[in-house]
């Protein structure tokens, strides 16, 4: 089943390791960004998968491009026009020091995305999937009516939908309220994807109490997965991740996802030494895509879903460079990191 995407994709400039921002005169560039990332995530596992954005017409553009290219994205739903490409300068937190992000994307090509920039009809030809992220919504108006015009001819296509309620605090500037826009998008989700804050401050969806301190009420996560499902009548699922923080370095990393029927939690990964947690949450959702359209079975898509996610913790960047079968060894409890030989 082919899965298109669309959103935006910046220029991650990042400090060495784990350095403070201009502790050294270097910045590593690489390309990320969530929608991209969950088909850079699925094109490297065998599904076929489509990016949809507008790209500056300039080198950096072109080189963005190539990158996708080179991952087996399908970059024909890209555009190019006038303008230029978002940058986020990326700080990677150690221990007690939390990771920083610094946004400078204002004014980029996909906030001025026009209505009839992309041609949906033939960017969901062939397709069976539709992905977007809150993000895209919350970078400008224009790109938040791209996004809504994007879900509906997606529903309307029959294309089955997936929302990533990515809440951005730092991006909500234009004037509207998060939850008006995000929950119109959600209406045309049959699969909803996020944490609590996610679902509190994008859907107004009350969550469970002590999620900030890490904790893990999973009846608080269940109830709060029913409300989300009876507000939005079209959605078959409501999944959440279940990160509990110790630090920078170590979190444990879990999910639930729930139907109207039940809701079911997978097996808990402790993971030390994080080497990057960027993109998380985009390989969780790309690896739901990929175990429900394989699978076709909740519990094991969940579990596929938790395990490429895992992994990802391990990957610097934004790309989820994970192998076909990796995941699967370690759902399978080949968690031992030793040599491949």
């Amino acid at each position: 089943m082919k899965v298109v995407t669309f959103g935006e994709i910046m220029l991650r400039l990042k400090s060495p390791g784990q350095e403070r921002l201009f502790q050294s005169p270097r910045l590593e560039a690489t390309f990320g960004g969530s929608e991209a990332n969950v088909a850079v995530a699925l094109a490297r596992l065998g599904l076929p998968a489509a990016y949809a954005t507008p790209l500056p017409d300039n080198q950096i553009g072109r080189e963005c491009l190539r990158e996708l290219r080179y991952h087996g994205v399908d970059v024909s739903p890209i555009v190019f026009k006038p303008g230029r490409m978002g940058i986020y300068f990326f700080e990677n937190g150690a221990n007690q020091r939390p990771s920083n992000v610094i946004y400078d994307r204002a004014g980029s090509t996909i906030a001025e995305i026009e209505p009839g920039d992309i041609d949906w009809a033939a960017a969901f030809a062939g397709a069976g999937w539709f992905h977007i992220s809150g993000i895209t919504p919350a970078i400008s108006q224009k790109a938040a009516d791209a996004s809504l015009a994007a879900a509906k001819a997606a529903a309307e296509a029959g294309l089955t939908v997936s929302f990533d309620l990515n809440f951005r605090a730092k991006l909500w500037k234009y004037g509207v309220k998060a939850q008006d826009m995000m929950s119109r998008i959600a209406a045309y989700a049959d699969v909803l994807i996020g944490n609590e804050e996610d679902y509190q401050k994008s859907l107004g969806i009350e969550g469970p109490k002590g999620a900030s301190e890490g904790s893990i009420d999973r009846e608080g996560y269940a109830a709060m997965c029913a409300r989300a499902l009876a507000k939005f009548p079209k959605a078959k699922y409501a999944a959440v991740t279940l990160r509990e923080s110790h630090s920078a370095d170590s979190n444990d990393w879990s999910a639930m996802l729930a139907s109207r029927e039940e809701a079911i939690v997978s097996r808990r990964y402790s993971i030390a030494d994080i080497v990057d947690r960027v993109g998380a949450g985009d390989s969780f959702s790309a690896g739901l895509i990929y175990g429900l359209i394989a699978y076709g079975e909740p519990r094991k898509a969940l579990e596929y879903a938790v395990a490429l996610s895992c992994l990802k913790h391990s990957i610097s960047g934004d790309f989820a460079l994970v192998e076909p079968g990796e995941a699967e060894k370690l759902m399978g409890g080949d968690a031992s990191g030793r040599v491949q030989r």
